[in-house]
Parts: structure tokens; sequence; C-alpha cells
């Protein structure tokens, strides 16, 4: 598997930004209470953001790159195959081919 970035530059600082504003949040309240889970979760999700600002690769803006390129090729695909002999409509009938003699 080959990351390459598939975030700008100004994404990658947005997110860095965002990333240590939730750590220092969810850092200084998991000092008050340790026992909520809540705010370990939220230090975990602000350290993911700031790895991903660092490294310029989001997987989630990948998954959907990739989820639209594949709908793309099967929108292309079924395309395609309309034009061809045999295939029938969605009301059942076939296709026939339009023959101007």
């Amino acid at each position: 598997m080959n990351i390459k970035p598939n975030i700008g530059i100004l994404n990658a600082m947005i997110r860095i930004t965002f990333g240590l504003t939730i750590l220092a949040w969810s850092t200084s309240k998991l000092v008050k209470h340790p026992w909520r889970d809540s705010y370990l979760f939220a230090a975990l999700c602000g350290a993911m953001k700031v790895a991903e600002g660092i490294v310029r690769y989001c997987p989630l803006t990948a998954l959907c790159e990739r989820c639209q390129d594949m709908i793309q090729e099967h929108n292309q695909t079924t395309d395609s195959m309309d034009g061809m002999e045999g295939l029938t409509n969605m009301d059942g009938d076939s296709v026939v081919p339009y023959n101007p003699s």
C-alpha cells in the first residue's frame, strides 16, 4: 500500500491547530476527572488529527476518493453497455438498435 499525501498544506495546518486545541482541552479536563472515558477519547481524536496534519494523509479522505472512483467506473461500464443489442430496459422491453433503412 503506497501512502501519498492527499490533503493540502492549509488543510494540514488547520488539522494540526484544531488537533492540538482538542488535545490540550481534553488533557486539562482529564487531569481533573481521570475516571471519565470521554476525555480520553477526545484526546485520542485530537492526537489523530495532529498526526494526520503532520503526515498530510487522511484515511477517511482516501476512502471517499476510492469510493467515488468505483462509482464512476461502474457508471461508465453500465453506460457503455446500453448500446449493446439484446439488453432490456427497465420496462422489460428489449432494446432494438436503430436501423434507418
